[in-house]
């Protein structure tokens, strides 16, 4: 997800994007314990992802 796009959404929009993307990160950790998980590439992202939402939130809380 581009850092533009997640500026523009509100808090609660990115607490439960994050919430969904920890979910996410959960079960792709678990597929991959059982072997049947193909696209490794999505394991980046999705932490990626996650770190961006909370930098974003970080930054929403200094300005208030």
């Amino acid at each position: 997800m581009d850092t533009r796009q997640l500026r523009e959404k509100t808090p609660d929009e990115l607490r439960n994007m994050h919430l969904e993307l920890k979910k996410e990160a959960f079960n792709i950790r678990f597929r991959l314990v059982e072997g049947n998980f193909q696209n490794t590439a999505r394991i980046k992202e999705v932490r990626r992802d996650i770190a961006r939402i909370n930098t974003i939130l970080n930054e929403q809380k200094e300005k208030v």
